[in-house]
């Protein structure tokens, strides 16, 4: 089942689109709070954007860039604005397609259905790890923290998705040596301590103090 996003300020259209989109078995959330849409769709995780141009506080080109920082996921912009400019800028800010308003249900379907088909009988959604904000992109092996991008080693890169994918429970070091260092018949137990207080360095240079806990003797841990 597919999930979609709907940024519209319009009630009325979002839960019309909503009813429609649904009717076609798929899931739909609507963004209630316009200024945080980012958070919304790092929670939802969906599978495709609906996006309004004309928002509340920061326009829809400004959300789709946001967008495009952590995730390549398909947007589809929305807009009573359908001259060809709008158009032009929807697409080269990241827009996979164009429906002008007022909005032809049927119309919105079937231009939805095609990208789907499109991006997903190709590869899938772009896979993400996210925590407190923090977003891990598993496609490029790089961390996005309000807007910034935080480049990371291949080891920092696997040590922090080992602890995102086990979020909430306590990682062995073991665990962890294991997972980076399968072909190596013998590693220093240091070698992870410096990895990990490396990653710890680069997570609080960028907001993020105490992302990463310790639990002296058994592991690391991110609550």
């Amino acid at each position: 089942m597919y999930k979609i996003l709907i940024v519209e300020d319009d009630s009325s259209l979002a839960c019309a689109m909503k009813k429609q989109i649904e009717s076609w078995g798929c899931e739909v959330c609507l963004v209630k709070d316009f200024q945080n849409v980012t958070s919304a769709f790092t929670e939802y995780d969906p599978h495709m954007v609906c996006l309004d141009i004309m928002l509340p506080f920061f326009n829809g080109y400004y959300w789709c860039s946001e967008i495009r920082k952590i995730s390549n996921v398909p947007v589809i912009f929305i807009s009573s604005a359908s001259d060809n400019m709008n158009i032009i800028m929807a697409m080269n800010m990241g827009g996979d397609d164009f429906i002008p308003k007022p909005i032809d249900l049927n119309v919105m379907t079937s231009k939805m259905q095609a990208v789907l088909r499109r991006t997903y009988d190709m590869g899938g959604k772009i896979p993400i790890l996210e925590h407190n904000g923090a977003i891990l992109n598993l496609n490029d092996a790089t961390l996005s923290y309000q807007g910034e991008r935080i480049d990371l080693t291949k080891n920092e890169f696997r040590i922090l998705q080992t602890l995102l994918e086990n979020k909430g429970k306590t990682v062995s070091r073991d665990t962890l040596m294991t997972r980076l260092w399968q072909m190596d018949s013998y590693v220093e137990e240091n070698t992870l301590t410096v990895n990990v207080n490396r990653l710890r360095k680069k997570l609080e240079a960028s907001g993020l103090p105490g992302f990463i806990t310790t639990k002296v003797g058994v592991g690391y841990l991110v609550e």
